[in-house]
């Protein structure tokens, strides 16, 4: 089986991240806030989109931002420093499995449209917990195609979700983890798991939505897998442009598109003998693998 990011890592991909990221932020994160000087992990930062918010989300909190893309981070780099002038933000290229990292030294760890991408998301959610203090708290957004629901309805493009369902499949992930969350959580050994929707709807009397959601963000996420389908014979290319064709006619006056996030927050269960202490092994000390932002550009 294949893994990895199925939707790729071109610019007009940046450019999707960052549409959504914009036209999300209050749905995703209104309620997302720290306590001052908190320690946050970034897990699958990507592009910066939601380091931004997470930088603004509490007075003097420190991020670790973690990708395994040496681009997705230059550009994440450059975001921040331009949006969030003196954002504490140190950067780290690794994999998530093997995170040079100390046990108990965040305060929060924060996943957003990663679990998605992987083949055993229970087993990273699980390696992860112990990066947290514990009673410190996690924060995990997912999506979940299979609520997509839109008028005019379309057979073709139902079809064409179906398919991007099918090849994330094929790349070990899960293009329908929404729904999952509040078991993977509990799962994986996390207490006071409480997961929330947080619904998308775009019509007439949203034209924003309609434009930044609807056709910037989810059609052109299924738009850009065109080739992987019809190479793996998937569907015809006609078949296939009619069914991106309808899912654009949602986003024009008189359609209507809604489609469900879910955000998961739990924490880590506080054990007897106290809260224990923060250290950074000598091996693999914090700074390795990272490169800070200059003073001024942080």
């Amino acid at each position: 089986m294949n893994t990895g990011y199925v939707h790729g890592y071109s610019a007009v991909e940046a450019r999707r991240l960052d549409d959504q990221a914009g036209v999300l932020a209050d749905l995703l994160h209104s309620d997302t806030a720290f306590a001052p000087g908190s320690r946050v992990l970034e897990v699958g930062c990507g592009v910066g989109a939601q380091t931004v918010r997470l930088a603004q989300a509490g007075q003097g909190v420190r991020i670790t931002a973690v990708d395994s893309s040496a681009r997705s981070l230059e550009l994440a780099r450059e975001r921040v420093a331009a949006e969030v002038p003196g954002a504490q933000v140190e950067w780290l290229q690794a994999d998530l499995h093997q995170l040079p990292l100390a046990e108990g030294c965040f305060d929060h760890l924060f996943i957003c449209f990663v679990l998605e991408h992987l083949p055993d998301p229970l087993a990273a959610l699980t390696a992860l917990r112990r990066l947290l203090r514990p009673g410190g708290s996690v924060t995990v957004i997912e999506g979940d195609h299979g609520s997509a629901v839109f008028h005019p309805d379309s057979r073709y493009a139902r079809a064409a979700i179906g398919h991007q369902v099918r090849l994330q499949s094929a790349h070990g992930g899960d293009a329908l983890i929404g729904r999952r969350l509040g078991p993977l959580l509990r799962e994986a050994g996390y207490r006071r798991v409480v997961v929330t929707p947080r619904t998308v709807y775009a019509d007439d009397g949203r034209p924003a939505l309609a434009r930044g959601f609807t056709r910037n963000t989810f059609v052109a996420m299924i738009e850009a897998v065109r080739e992987k389908a019809l190479a793996a014979g998937l569907t015809t290319a006609a078949d296939w442009d009619r069914g991106i064709a309808d899912l654009r006619r949602t986003a024009r006056p008189g359609g209507t598109f809604h489609y469900t996030f879910f955000k998961g927050t739990a924490v880590r269960q506080v054990v007897s003998g106290g809260l224990g202490q923060c250290h950074r092994p000598a091996a693999q000390p914090l700074s390795r693998g990272r490169s800070a932002a200059a003073p001024g550009r942080r």
